[in-house]
């Protein structure tokens, strides 16, 4: 093999583990805050609302980086892949950022105000379940699969094909699981009667959460004759029984912890353990497609030149922002309350 084409692949590769990498973070670390949001609609006491807020309001505009970093990233080293992927899916895009938009100014909005702080808290509660739902009918509608038109390279689908049952299925989903996240999270930062109801909020999520992954997992193979020979040939027999025994493991120690009164940092790791196992089994799914299973990253790929001079960027900018993330939530790890803030 030239040497070129040994660096067009590496770099191809690892641009898309940069760019999952990047999706990744972005879930684990905005996806407890959507599900804190939602979590609002539970939770009615303004001083229990105004300490949910508080034990975000040092980093949530920091989680949001990784969603930049990862669309960025995928029209940059991608640019293929995103002129087919974004107008199949413009109104969930469009919708999800619309939230994330009006969510951000309510969060900032409700504490300027007392008159409107009820109004606020409606907003806050609406973007952040808009944007979650969107999220997940984003990831239906990949995996479901894109109509593309090779020869010309374009989308040649309809405006309305990313609502199908089975969007709406990870949707709901992708909710379910951001409030279990939520609920853990806030079990890590809180005391007290909130603390408690955050566990049992947490008790009620969890198997919702998983039964969605059950759905969602046993429904996808049947999608496209890829994702079905992946999972139920060969090998992947194995694969999927580890999955499925890790993802049962990580469930019911979940479960476990949520009972113990002095587990608080076990519950969230296990929930994040979910979301992984979760986005391992999506990435074995799809790899290597980046449209499934249309397109592979490689014939979605920049140019060999363009991904090497944007992976020095990404090399410099990538541990930066993994810092000064770190740093945010080392300051701010420990608890907090409506009277001391965090101590």
């Amino acid at each position: 093999m030239p040497l070129a084409e040994g660096i067009s692949f590496d770099l191809t590769v690892i641009w898309a583990f940069l760019i999952a990498f990047s999706v990744l973070v972005y879930v684990v670390l905005d996806g407890f805050d959507l599900g804190l949001g939602m979590l609002f609609a539970l939770e009615p006491r303004r001083k229990d609302r105004d300490v949910m807020m508080n034990s975000v309001a040092p980093v949530w505009d920091g989680n949001e980086t990784w969603l930049v970093l990862g669309g960025g990233g995928l029209f940059a080293a991608f640019p293929l892949a995103y002129a087919l992927i974004l107008p199949a899916v413009y109104a969930p895009v469009i919708a999800m950022l619309l939230a994330l938009i009006f969510r951000g100014v309510a969060f900032e909005f409700r504490w300027r105000t007392e008159r409107w702080k009820p109004l606020w808290d409606v907003a806050f509660i609406s973007g952040s379940a808009l944007a979650a739902l969107s999220q997940g009918i984003i990831l239906g509608a990949l995996l479901q699969g894109i109509e593309i038109d090779k020869p010309a390279r374009a989308y040649a689908g309809g405006w309305w094909d990313w609502l199908t049952p089975f969007t709406l299925a990870v949707g709901l989903g992708v909710m379910a699981g951001y409030m279990l996240l939520g609920a853990c999270w806030l079990v890590l930062k809180t005391t007290g009667e909130l603390q408690n109801r955050m566990r049992r909020w947490a008790m009620v999520f969890a198997p919702l959460t998983v039964g969605f992954i059950a759905l969602v997992s046993l429904w996808t193979p049947f999608l496209q004759e890829g994702y079905y020979s992946r999972w139920f040939t060969g090998w992947g027999w194995g694969l999927a029984a580890v999955v499925a025994a890790l993802t049962a493991a990580a469930f019911f120690g979940l479960l476990t912890r949520l009972r113990m009164a002095s587990a608080e940092l076990s519950p969230f790791l296990l929930a994040l353990a979910l979301f992984i196992l979760c986005f391992g089994g999506l990435g074995v799914s799809m790899f290597p497609y980046i449209v499934p299973t249309e397109v592979t990253i490689w014939e979605a790929a920049a140019p060999e030149k363009s991904q090497l001079f944007m992976l020095v960027g990404a090399g410099i900018l990538i541990p930066i922002i993994l810092a000064y993330t770190a740093f945010a939530y080392w300051v701010f790890r420990g608890k907090i309350d409506a009277d001391s803030g965090y101590h």
